[in-house]
């Protein structure tokens, strides 16, 4: 028999070999890239979970306002021409001080008159009352004669009769001398009128009058402006309206810091001293409930000016030494993103107290994680890579 040939090896098309070699050289580019230019990522600032202090604080809804809780805005009750205005805006007056002073001649007139009916009604309450005590005399020795029959029943009723006139007409003269001393009073307090005293120890705030001008007393019904306004600059304080959502939270005692326009960058140290005991619904605006906070630092208070605004962060709750992050880093639904191996991951996370600079993390973190707190690109996102920008 004849042996069998041996099967030549089949061979490979040459469409497969070409399939093969482009495949070889993706993947060799794929890898030279990887390599040598893979991509660096997207930069991102971070913070370290750590542990600190975390204050839960409110804060309020509109700018506050520093104010004076010794505050008066004087005009005098009567009308005239100023003759003396000792002192100018920004003095320091005592109390007591004349800080106006109208011209007086009409009262000081007024007055004279009144000093002389009192000296006048005197001297004829005495006359009347010597007379009435002579009709008495007289009365008194003639009744002891009539006993004796010497004088006439006729000449005693008479006598009688005028020691009871005199004795009225002694009344009536004494009642008017009190009514004339009345007199005098009143013009003593119309002349007092004229003049314009400092109730307490304050600062000249506004002068609106200068010596020679008219000035009239507020009719009444129609305010108007005052013609000095007078205020104790120890007695400041910052009243701050508080959204109504806090106002079960709020109470006299608690901390506050206050932050002030002209101060910037100073956190100043206070306390509450005050809630007011209702909500303030005022049309088109966010109903309030009103606090007052007086600051720590007396010096200071001094230095302050009425009228300025004012920011307060009323510190409600203080926790030492718990974990906590930037608030900044916290997203929606209390999500973080934290660096891993150069790559974004989501964790969720619980929290606890929080403001607007620190949250408590009570679970889901730990010190030392990297939280990312530049969140203000749309390309940072879990999975994404990271590179962490320096400090």
């Amino acid at each position: 028999m004849a042996e069998p040939r041996a099967s030549s090896p089949r061979r490979v098309p040459r469409s497969v070999k070409l399939v093969v070699a482009v495949a070889l050289l993706a993947l060799a580019g794929w890898g030279v890239r990887a390599l040598f230019f893979a991509p660096e990522g997207i930069t991102v600032t971070v913070a370290a979970a750590e542990r600190g202090e975390v204050a839960e604080t409110v804060t309020n809804s509109r700018a506050g306002t520093v104010k004076a809780r010794r505050r008066a805005r004087l005009s005098p009750e009567i009308g005239g021409r100023v003759v003396e205005a000792p002192y100018s805006e920004g003095d320091w007056v005592p109390a007591g001080a004349v800080v106006l002073r109208l011209d007086p001649s009409v009262q000081s007139a007024q007055e004279r008159v009144a000093e002389r009916e009192v000296a006048a009604s005197q001297a004829a309450a005495r006359q009347s009352c010597l007379q009435a005590e002579q009709a008495r005399r007289e009365l008194e020795r003639n009744r002891g004669l009539a006993a004796q029959g010497i004088v006439s029943e006729n000449l005693l009723e008479r006598l009688e009769s005028e020691a009871a006139t005199a004795a009225a007409a002694c009344d009536a003269a004494r009642l008017a001398a009190e009514r004339a001393a009345a007199a005098l009073q009143l013009a003593r307090t119309e002349q007092g009128r004229t003049l314009l005293r400092a109730p307490f120890d304050a600062v000249v705030a506004q002068l609106s009058a200068e010596v020679g001008e008219y000035v009239t007393p507020s009719p009444p019904g129609l305010p108007m402006p005052p013609v000095i306004d007078l205020l104790d600059p120890t007695s400041l304080y910052v009243s701050a309206p508080m959204d109504e959502v806090d106002a079960a939270r709020l109470r006299p005692g608690l901390p506050a810091r206050v932050s002030l326009d002209p101060f910037p960058g100073q956190e100043l140290a206070g306390r509450v001293v005050r809630v007011a005991p209702f909500v303030l619904d005022v049309e088109q605006q966010n109903r309030t409930v009103e606090i007052e906070v007086e600051l720590a630092d007396p010096a200071l208070v001094a230095r302050l000016l009425p009228g300025t605004s004012a920011d307060v962060e009323v510190v409600l709750e203080v926790r030492e030494e718990v974990l906590r992050i930037p608030t900044p880093a916290l997203l929606a639904g209390n999500r973080v993103l934290v660096v891993e191996d150069g790559v974004l991951a989501e964790r969720r996370v619980e929290v606890g107290l929080r403001n607007w600079d620190w949250t408590e993390v009570t679970s889901g973190l730990s010190a030392g994680d990297r939280v990312v707190t530049s969140l203000d690109r749309e390309e940072v996102q879990p999975g994404a890579v990271v590179q962490v920008e320096a400090d």
